[in-house]
């Protein structure tokens, strides 16, 4: 099979290769996938350069843990009634050495979600990463019914799939963006109300925005840089579910969360409880059918140029999705 790989760490221009591979086969309980669109995510970027210390646990790696395509062989204890149904892939990389880019892929049964027709490889190609991360934020400390619920980078690929299921959940959503101009694109996302953070006096706007009723809960990007508001305007027992800092060992006003009783969720999307992948998926899918969820697109390109497109997708400040195109006779 025609598959990228490395066998080190380092930029990606370096280390990436494109070649022929063995074609894998399904073991017990797994299908392979023949992939027709890759997708890649902050943590593909940060396995291959070594960020957060990480190192390489096998000596060659296909990156790329999210995908999409057609189910093409089945192992044993698999209804083979699954061959030829169209599907979309999370953490065909975790914990395994072999991810999405590449021609197949193979991935435990339960991590090929079926996909239907009218929703393009595209979109579900890098739903997984990001779109468990965004939902099991939400939904880890329980419904969001009636809820309210701030959702910080609204733009990102966690904030757009948490403001998708959190608005379908129930809650009233409130999402923060850098910059005016995208105000009105959290609002087409999903968001009921939308805020400029380059304004300032974020926890009084947000405070504002529910008649000065506070939070319940709170999808965090910036887990270091908003701890004095997510301090300010969650609830007695609120939560803060985070999922990113800037700062890898800030400072946390012990006393201010403990007065209030706040929670601290932390989140690594490799070691999220089964049954919460497999909600999430569901979840994930129907907003994906329902239209409720959609990834702009930033750039495409074929396998063979996929150090450029994980190039674009570390130094690019676009909002949209970067992709890989593995097989473009199937998209």
């Amino acid at each position: 099979m025609r598959a990228a790989w490395y066998d080190r760490q380092g930029p990606a221009d370096e280390v990436l290769q494109v070649g022929e591979l063995p074609d894998p086969s399904p073991g017990a309980g797994e299908v392979r996938v023949r992939v027709a669109v890759s997708g890649i995510h902050v943590g593909d970027l940060g396995k291959r350069q070594g960020w957060w210390g990480s190192t390489m646990p096998y000596p060659r790696v296909i990156p790329h843990g999210d995908g999409a395509g057609v189910i093409d062989a089945v192992g044993s204890g698999v209804d083979e009634a699954r061959v030829g149904e169209r599907v979309w892939v999370y953490l065909a990389q975790s914990y395994r050495p072999f991810g999405t880019a590449a021609e197949y892929t193979v991935v435990p049964a339960e991590h090929a979600v079926p996909l239907p027709v009218e929703v393009p490889y595209e979109q579900a190609a890098g739903l997984g990463i990001p779109g468990i991360t965004a939902h099991r934020a939400i939904f880890a400390d329980g419904p969001v019914t009636g809820r309210r619920v701030v959702v910080t980078g609204a733009l990102g690929a966690v904030g757009r799939a948490a403001l998708a299921v959190a608005r379908r959940g129930g809650a009233t959503v409130i999402g923060t963006v850098r910059g005016a101009e995208h105000v009105a694109q959290a609002l087409d996302a999903g968001a009921h109300h939308a805020l400029d953070t380059a304004d300032g006096d974020v926890a009084a706007r947000i405070l504002a925005l529910t008649g000065g009723e506070p939070v319940d809960r709170v999808a965090e990007l910036a887990f270091d840089a908003n701890m004095d508001t997510n301090t300010e305007i969650l609830r007695y027992g609120g939560v803060i579910a985070t999922y990113a800092t800037g700062n890898a060992e800030p400072t946390v006003p012990y006393w201010s969360l403990g007065f209030k009783n706040i929670t601290v969720r932390f989140l690594s999307n490799d070691d999220f409880p089964e049954p919460a992948n497999q909600a999430a998926a569901a979840d994930l899918t129907a907003a994906l059918v329902a239209g409720d969820l959609r990834y702009p697109i930033a750039a495409r390109f074929p396998l063979e140029q996929i150090a450029r497109a994980q190039d674009l997708a570390e130094h690019s400040a676009s909002r949209g999705r970067v992709v890989v195109d593995v097989d473009a006779t199937m998209t």
